[in-house]
């Protein structure tokens, strides 16, 4: 039986430690059988073989991407290849590529507060991401995103409006997965620093996910 290939790339700010970031991902998914290859170059991800992989998962801070390179990676997508990221991942990744944005279907725009403790409220408890999993805190950044509506959410958080007032009651996607054409997307913004997807909801949340969005 062939084993499932996953690609992780990481780099960007080192304040969302994405070097141990990445080895959490590698962990989770060679566990499950996969090969997977970590790397900081991001190149990797616009290789002309890049559309081998299952799953594709960016571990990246802002960075940039030639755009022929990000064609590769778009055309993978769309062909199959699984897309997934956490925190900073997708949400702020390549911030410049409309390609990427749209592909990501979320951007992250503000965490008002910074690291505060917040509700996250599981939305569909039949989805295999979610399924089991109760609601729960969690002290971290609440991010505040744009997001393609077209996503399916899967778990939820509420602003208070302690911070930012003219934002009291928002309630915002935490958790989601989209198509971009054939391929799987997966998002989670819980994971601001590798320590907390050491265990418990956040870490599983993660772990499904990737699962989930391999092809």
């Amino acid at each position: 039986m062939t084993r499932k290939k996953a690609l992780v790339v990481w780099g960007g700010m080192e304040l969302h430690t994405p070097e141990r970031g990445a080895r959490v991902v590698r962990e989770l998914l060679e566990a499950e059988g996969f090969a997977v290859q970590v790397t900081p170059d991001y190149d990797a991800l616009g290789a002309e073989d890049v559309g081998s992989n299952d799953l594709v998962v960016p571990v990246i801070t802002d960075g940039q991407l030639a755009p022929e390179k990000m064609n590769n990676l778009v055309a993978a997508v769309r062909a199959g290849t699984g897309l997934a990221g956490y925190h900073m991942g997708l949400a702020t990744s390549f911030r410049a590529s409309v390609p990427f944005r749209y592909m990501a279907s979320c951007y992250w725009v503000q965490h008002p507060g910074n690291i505060l403790t917040y509700r996250v409220d599981v939305r569909d408890s039949e989805h295999p991401i979610t399924r089991g999993i109760e609601s729960f805190e969690h002290t971290s950044e609440q991010y505040y995103l744009n997001y393609d509506p077209a996503v399916e959410v899967l778990a939820t958080t509420t602003f208070s409006g302690e911070f930012h007032p003219w934002r009291k009651d928002v309630v915002m996607p935490v958790v989601f997965t989209t198509m971009h054409d054939q391929g799987r997307v997966f998002y989670s913004s819980l994971g601001h620093t590798a320590d907390e997807l050491a265990g418990g909801p956040v870490r599983e949340i993660l772990r499904r996910g990737l699962l989930w969005a391999a092809r």
